[in-house]
């Protein structure tokens, strides 16, 4: 067979298509993956929405639950009480443990150190 002589700008006319025909079939496949995974991540957090709305009821009914059994001895606003307090007493350490958590996180620790030195670079710049 014969090799055909074609100008370079033809060849690199082809490669260019080429890499764009390629580029074009690889943001179609992420686009249908990514898609695909978007609705299994749909389903799944209806379902853990629905689980956690039920855990609420659970445990609403579990605490309705403990008043009447402290009602068998003691009154009812007692028993009510009784239960306010010590739901009250487990919110308040997990709100302190919570704020106390949060207060060791640093966002982006090497973003700001990052955009730190690039403000003293452009300040030396302009020096």
């Amino acid at each position: 067979m014969a090799s055909v002589d074609r100008p370079i700008s033809v060849v690199l006319q082809d490669i260019v298509r080429n890499i764009r025909d390629i580029v074009s079939a690889e943001v179609r496949l992420a686009k249908t993956e990514v898609g695909e995974e978007l609705g299994k991540a749909r389903s799944a957090g209806v379902l853990f929405g629905t689980g956690a709305v039920t855990a609420v009821f659970a445990a609403l009914f579990l605490l309705l639950a403990s008043v009447y059994a402290l009602t068998l001895v003691m009154p009812q606003w007692a028993a009510a009480l009784v239960v306010a307090a010590v739901l009250g007493i487990v919110a308040a350490v997990t709100v302190k443990l919570g704020v106390k958590r949060f207060k060791t996180i640093h966002v982006a620790p090497k973003t700001a150190a990052s955009l730190k030195e690039n403000a003293q670079w452009a300040r030396q710049l302009t020096k």
